[in-house]
Formats: C-alpha cells, sequence, structure tokens
C-alpha cells in the first residue's frame, strides 16, 4: 500500500483517538476520582489532558495533510517523523506495562473498544517508524 495512504490513515486514527479521549472522563468517572484534590491538580490534570489532545490534533494533522511532504523526506520531515514514532512508541508501552484498565472494561464493549485502541497505538509507531526507515534508506 502506498506510504502517503498509510500516513493518511494514521492521521484519521488520531481523530479517532480524540473522540475516544473526549469520552474517557466520563468513562471512568474522571471528576468523581479527582474531587478530592486540591484544585491545582484538578487544574493540572484538565491542562495536561489539553495539551495532550492539542498534540493529537497536530499529529493527526500533519499525517494526513502533509503526507506527501513527510514522505519526500529532509531534515524536517525526518524530525517529525522521529517525534511521532518516540511519541507513540511511548504511548503503546504505556498501554501495555502501565496502565491498568482492567476495573474499566466491565463490558464486552469497552473491552473490545479497549484491544481496538491498542491497536491503533501499535498502528502508529509502526507506520511511523516505517516512513522513516523508508526516507532514511538509501
Amino acid at each position: 500500500m502506498n506510504l502517503i495512504i498509510l500516513l493518511q490513515i494514521a492521521g484519521l486514527l488520531h481523530l479517532g483517538l480524540l473522540v475516544v479521549g473526549l469520552m474517557m472522563p466520563r468513562v471512568v468517572d474522571f471528576d468523581r476520582h479527582v474531587a478530592s484534590l486540591p484544585p491545582f491538580l484538578r487544574q493540572l490534570f484538565r491542562v495536561y489532558y489539553a495539551f495532550i489532545g492539542g498534540i493529537i490534533i497536530a499529529f493527526g494533522a500533519i499525517s494526513f495533510f502533509l503526507a506527501g511532504q513527510l514522505v519526500a523526506g529532509g531534515p524536517v520531515a525526518t524530525a517529525m517523523l522521529l517525534v511521532m514514532l518516540i511519541f507513540w512508541l511511548a504511548r503503546f508501552a504505556v498501554a501495555l506495562f502501565v496502565f491498568d484498565l482492567s476495573p474499566f472494561l466491565t463490558t464486552r464493549w469497552r473491552r473490545i473498544g479497549h484491544h481496538t485502541i491498542n491497536l491503533a497505538f501499535l498502528y502508529l509507531p509502526v507506520v511511523y517508524g516505517y516512513a522513516l526507515w523508508k526516507g532514511i534508506a538509501p
């Protein structure tokens, strides 16, 4: 399959992950869990959440709208692919080895959604790594 199409699929996956991320606070009853924290810590969580959302929007837009430039290579494309690769590799590792979502996976649909999200977390670093390799391989 064409690498540009693979990158554009990655861009669309970011949109899907953003939608899932917007649903997450309700699913895990975030407000109830953080209600006992000092206001600063509640704000800190929300700000970090918003910043991560902004990064996901940016990565998705770059992947979808600038896929041709990413494939064309050059130092900026290489740097951007490397940043996205590291980000999604780290996120995939966190999904596998850090987060325990079992208390929230209470229905079949939540378990299916969880596995689907993990597939997206795997797809993204594979595609960015492949694009990076294609761009720097002789």
